[in-house]
Order: structure tokens, then sequence, then C-alpha cells
């Protein structure tokens, strides 16, 4: 399963990804929301968005880029959807 359309096919609700983190090692997770809006600066996003999704991350109070391929596990309405399952 892709679990980066999980995340685009949530449509506003609130999810929890967890993934690796750029340095290969750390596992993090995230609890956030795709749309966000708020707290957009203008600007050009220069971000690959085939590589990267882009989530609000609602506990840091800002945006960050996840990594598609290093996606663990995606968990959204209670259901748990996990790489490889």
């Amino acid at each position: 399963m892709n679990l980066s359309k999980v995340i685009e096919f949530s449509e506003g609700r609130f999810f929890t990804v967890e993934f690796v983190k750029k340095d290969g090692i750390t596992i993090r997770t995230l609890n956030g929301r795709l749309g966000v809006e708020k707290w957009l600066k203008g600007g050009e996003c220069t971000i690959d968005r085939e590589k990267f999704v882009i989530v609000y991350d609602i506990q840091a109070k800002g945006y960050r880029a996840v990594n598609r391929e290093t996606i663990l596990s995606v968990k959204i309405d209670g259901v748990k959807f996990c790489k490889g399952g």
C-alpha cells in the first residue's frame, strides 16, 4: 500500500504519520493534517512534491516535509496502515 496516498486522501482530517527522518536512523511520529494555509507567508514552495508530502505539524506548529519513501505507518480515524501491510 502506498502510505502517502492514505495521507493525500485524508480530506483535512487529522492523522499520525511515523517516518524515518533525513538522518536515516531516527524514527519520528508526527500528528498533523493537510490543507492548513493559515500560517503561509507567501513565496513559492520549492520542495519536490513527487518526493515529499507537506504536512502541518500540530504539535510543533509548523510545516514539515515528509519523504514519501520513508513513511512507516499512517493512522487515521483509528485505523493504522503499515508499510508492507
